[in-house]
């Protein structure tokens, strides 16, 4: 399929064309199948998008009772005395997806699902760790890492493993897996909690060790009031899971995301940019589609030979 890139005047155009794009593809997906199973992403980049899928869902534009979704990522160590208030806590994904999404459509999705992070007990999961370090692997190059659980002797961790990471993978293989998948971007080119320099490979559900700039930053932007609040771990997909999608709809905005977005596609794929394993998904066959606002994308057009040479195609739109 290879990878399309487009570059749109700003972040409403950005919005607008990536909604066009997934209804047609939603559609289209409904035309060959009873239902369509998309993976979702939270941040700022998709809530235009959200908005413009729901209005197209309630005049009829598509079935959306006929959608089931999976998100890409939860905390785990949300403040919350139980489940429930972890679940619902203004932070959680699960609590931004209704908010950004969930709550305006009319016709509900046939099921939705966020990764059950909200089910671990963090301090509980930091001394069963700590306890067993033979049952686990740390990997990564950078300070964010992937908690590899094994074969663990802790009841727990193998808890930890099989009903809340092998069990959410399990989930979306059930369904035939994801047909329309959206995703930004970090900063450093992470998708989801796949932090840079985590290996592409084996990485499917992961629990994945905050980098502390992340957790830094969550104070920094005012998502928690003191560091102690902010989460350690989350459950993530990781970048190899994210790129077995039919489709995968690439959205970022924003200085912040240009250099990530450029070496993504002009440089080799490494784990030390996540969303480079973007160029392998698309050389096997998948269907990628950058769509980005001008800022983004400044780099990429002035390299349009380099682009071309590596077989991408990109253009302006609006």
């Amino acid at each position: 399929m290879g990878i399309q890139i487009i570059v749109t005047r700003d972040f409403a155009a950005m919005s607008e064309v990536a909604a066009d794009i997934a209804k047609r593809k939603i559609r289209e997906t409904l035309k060959k199948k009873k239902e369509a199973v998309l993976g979702l992403a939270t941040g700022n980049s998709p809530t235009g998008l959200y908005k413009h899928l729901a209005k197209a869902a309630n005049k009829g534009e598509f079935d959306s009772t006929k959608c089931r979704s999976f998100n890409l990522d939860e905390y785990v160590g949300l403040p919350g005395e139980n489940v429930q208030q972890r679940v619902m806590h203004p932070e959680s994904y699960a609590y931004f997806m209704i908010q950004e999404f969930f709550s305006l459509l009319k016709g509900k999705f046939i099921e939705t699902n966020v990764p059950f992070g909200s089910l671990i007990e963090q301090k509980k999961l930091m001394a069963e760790l700590k306890a067993n370090p033979q049952d686990w692997e740390a990997k990564g190059t950078d300070k964010g890492k992937s908690i590899v659980i094994n074969s663990p002797k802790s009841e727990y961790l193998a808890w930890v493993k099989k009903e809340i990471l092998d069990g959410y993978a399990r989930k979306i293989r059930k369904t035939g897996g994801i047909d329309l998948q959206i995703i930004g971007v970090g900063g450093r080119g992470h998708v989801a909690f796949h932090e840079s320099g985590i290996p592409f490979k084996g990485s499917n559900v992961m629990l994945v060790k905050l980098d502390d700039n992340t957790i830094a930053n969550a104070v920094a932007d005012g998502h928690f009031a003191v560091k102690k609040d902010s989460p350690n771990y989350a459950v993530s997909m990781g970048a190899e899971l994210v790129y077995k999608a039919k489709t995968v709809i690439l959205l970022a905005n924003g200085e912040r995301k240009t250099e990530p977005v450029t070496q993504s596609l002009l440089g080799d794929p490494t784990p030390d940019i996540p969303i480079s394993y973007g160029q392998l998904y698309a050389k096997n066959g998948g269907e990628l589609i950058y769509v980005l606002d001008r800022i983004a994308g400044r780099d990429l057009l002035a390299n349009k030979k380099a682009l071309d040479g590596k077989g991408m195609k990109i253009r302006e739109v609006g």
